[in-house]
């Protein structure tokens, strides 16, 4: 009896062979990005462009009422910026600042999110009833709340920790000392920030499948082990996205700055780039200025958060 004996097919070269794309995927996603894409430049391109143009003239209040023409003086502005002592120390406590907020949020978020997918649904209810209505407070509410909470003569917390022995803290100013103040600032701004942390770690937490948990807990891999080696691992997308978001929302941080700490703290020791960008152009009445820092702030930001990209991409091999 003959055997017939097949050709043997050597796989293709680069391991398993990737599905080929139609040649019309990608012209309709370019149709279906369009009007989104129509929009943010709407939004975005052109704001950006007329921020870059008034930083390049000499633009204060005579020319803002037009009693004064437009005077060009090209990079001016930034040769003045970058002279500037306060302006470098403004931008390392500005990183300084974001750098909290940006960590405390996302452990306390990530923390929280951890803990609401293995608690039952009573408490996981209450636990997202009260993180959304901590981001739904509007940032100068939130800011006056805990003004009063943190009162000199008034405040909740300096009554009780006078009242548990603390007697140096009767009456003391958490806003007077320019780390306190920075670290009452922080505080709000993780509370108001971390429930989008929350929300979106949790959603990638219960998007894992059950198999992979199992898995991890047959082999006897304690929780945090799971944590650290299952879960962070899956979720680096998630959490990029989170730690973006932060770095953006934080780094350009006004409304509770400049309420909590009266305009930027005593002689400016609690000013961040937003709040001096802001004194510069509208109390200084210098819009030339002003428009420069702004410029500064968003190449900085497009610089960290692109960095924060491909080293997070670099880590997941995909540069």
């Amino acid at each position: 009896m003959a055997t017939q004996i097949l050709p043997v097919t050597k796989p293709p070269r680069g391991g398993a062979a990737r599905p080929s794309r139609k040649r019309g995927d990608g012209r309709a996603a370019a149709i279906y990005l369009l009007p989104a894409a129509i929009l943010l430049l709407a939004i975005l391109a052109y704001p950006i462009y007329q921020l870059v143009l008034i930083s390049f003239y000499d633009y204060g209040q005579a020319q803002a009422a037009g009693r004064a023409p437009l005077e060009f003086i090209g990079f001016d502005n930034y040769a003045k910026l970058l002279g500037e002592a306060q302006f470098w120390t403004v931008l390392a406590k500005t990183v300084g600042f974001a750098g909290v907020c940006v960590v405390g949020s996302l452990l306390v978020g990530t923390t929280l999110a951890v803990l609401a997918s293995r608690v039952r649904a009573l408490p996981r209810m209450l636990l997202f009833i009260a993180a959304l209505g901590a981001w739904a407070t509007p940032a100068l509410a939130g800011s006056y709340i805990w003004l009063f909470l943190f009162d000199t003569d008034f405040g909740l917390v300096n009554e009780v920790l006078s009242g548990l022995g603390f007697e140096s803290m009767a009456r003391h100013s958490w806003t007077f000392d320019t780390y306190s103040a920075f670290g009452l600032v922080a505080a709000e701004v993780i509370w108001c920030s971390f429930p989008f942390v929350l929300i979106t770690m949790y959603a990638g937490i219960k998007a894992i499948p059950e198999e992979v948990l199992e898995a991890a807990t047959l082999d006897g891999a304690s929780w945090t082990k799971i944590a650290t080696s299952v879960l962070l691992p899956i979720l680096r997308p998630v959490l990029m996205i989170a730690t973006i978001q932060s770095i953006i929302w934080d780094f350009k941080v006004f409304t509770q700055i400049y309420v909590m700490t009266n305009g930027g703290g005593l002689a400016g020791r609690n000013l961040v780039l937003n709040v001096y960008a802001y004194q510069e152009a509208f109390a200084g009445a210098d819009y030339g200025l002003g428009a420069a820092i702004g410029v500064v702030m968003t190449v900085l930001l497009l610089s960290i958060t692109t960095l924060y990209v491909r080293s997070q991409k670099r880590e997941a091999g995909l540069l």
